[in-house]
Formats: structure tokens, sequence, C-alpha cells
């Protein structure tokens, strides 16, 4: 048996392939201004990691507030759209084609993004909490929907 293998199966994991039929949209994920499609990355994984994506569901009127996540590792790979984060007293635009690192228990907001916004989601563990934090500053007003 080679190292790869032995690797592999000690990690307990699955091969998984998702397709975009096989798994829903939901509306019961972190927030209810967003949908959830699962990319079975979870499962596979046993909780090691989640994957999914992620997209607008409602217009930006609130934002997800300010925040942190109890996590080892978290990126936003931005696939549709646009969004602008706060990260601590920073205005960030993440735009279709970014990739966003966001380092543990990094204080953050999504507080505005484009009706066509999507973007896949990959954290560990996954089951992550997701923290309140007090505000380190002023969010700017979303853009309104036309």
């Amino acid at each position: 048996m080679s190292d790869l293998s032995e690797a592999v199966g000690a990690s307990n994991t699955t091969f998984s392939h998702v397709k975009p039929g096989d798994t829903p949209w939901r509306s019961d994920g972190l927030r209810d201004f967003f949908l959830y499609r699962d990319l079975g990355v979870a499962e596979a994984t046993g909780g090691r990691v989640i994957a999914h994506l992620v997209k607008a569901n409602m217009a930006p009127e609130r934002g997800t507030g300010w925040h942190r996540h109890e996590a080892q590792f978290q990126i936003v790979l931005m696939t549709k759209g646009w969004a602008k984060f706060m990260y601590g007293d920073q205005e960030t635009l993440v735009q279709a084609g970014d990739c966003v690192h966001q380092r543990p228990g990094i204080v953050h907001y999504l507080f505005d993004y484009s009706p066509d916004m999507e973007y896949l989601e990959i954290v560990s563990p996954a089951d992550f909490k997701t923290v309140d934090m007090p505000a380190p500053c002023e969010v700017p007003s979303p853009t309104p929907w036309a």
C-alpha cells in the first residue's frame, strides 16, 4: 500500500461527486436572505470541511451584522456578481473571480451584494460556529436593488 493510500484510508474520507441537480438550493442556512447548496464535502470528509454555494435570495437590507467564525480555515471564491465586506474598518469589494482567505477569527460584515451574487465557501470544520461581535466602525448603506 502506498503512503498516499494509507493516508487517505486513515482519514476516513470518501469520494464525492455532486452535480448541479443532485442537491437543492435551501433557505435554512446561516442567513435567511441567502440560499445554500451543499456540495457533499462535509459528508465525504466526516465533518472536517464544508463546501457550499451561497447565493443572494433577497435584497441586502441589513446584511450579516458584525461577526466572526470559530473556524480553522475559510475561503470565499466569488463565482458571480459581487459583494462588499467590512473586514475590521476596511471596506473590501469582492468580485467574480476573486478569492478571499478569511483568517480565523477575523471580525467581518457582509453588507452589500448584487442580485446575481454567488460564491463558493469552504470552511473547516464543517460545523463552525458564528459569534456576533461588537461593531468596530460604521457600515456603509447597501445599494438598493432596482
